[in-house]
């Protein structure tokens, strides 16, 4: 199991604590230094189910400097946003968990992190 963290988030802290209680064996990602290609980002989004819009952290000062916001939430703009979050992954939501069965999940809350757990 690998799980995508920035060190400085609560959820992430969060939901590391939660794999340590459970004895769960993951390896850590600071996907801040290490970013995610293009091609990680896909594979992640289809095990997801989700799009590149959907993970987006707009809310960033980098979002609004790139004017995301304004951004078509479609396939002929999807391109753009996988560049976006790979140069820039502050970007990404986090943390993202993806478990050895292929089981990916955004985890947030508690439910989630549990759900990727053998």
């Amino acid at each position: 199991m690998e799980i995508w963290i920035n060190p400085a988030c609560s959820k992430c802290r969060s939901a590391l604590s939660l794999l340590d209680a459970e004895g769960a064996d993951y390896t850590v990602r600071r996907y801040l230094d290490e970013p995610p290609t293009v091609g990680e980002l896909e594979d992640v989004l289809r095990r997801l189910g989700l799009e590149p819009w959907d993970i987006a952290r707009t809310g960033e000062r980098v979002a609004g400097e790139l004017g995301m916001d304004a951004w078509p939430r479609d396939d002929s703009r999807r391109a753009q946003w996988l560049e976006a979050l790979a140069a820039h992954p502050i970007l990404i939501q986090r943390p993202i968990i993806t478990a050895d069965d292929g089981t990916t999940v955004v985890g947030r809350t508690p439910d989630a992190v549990r759900s990727v757990l053998p």
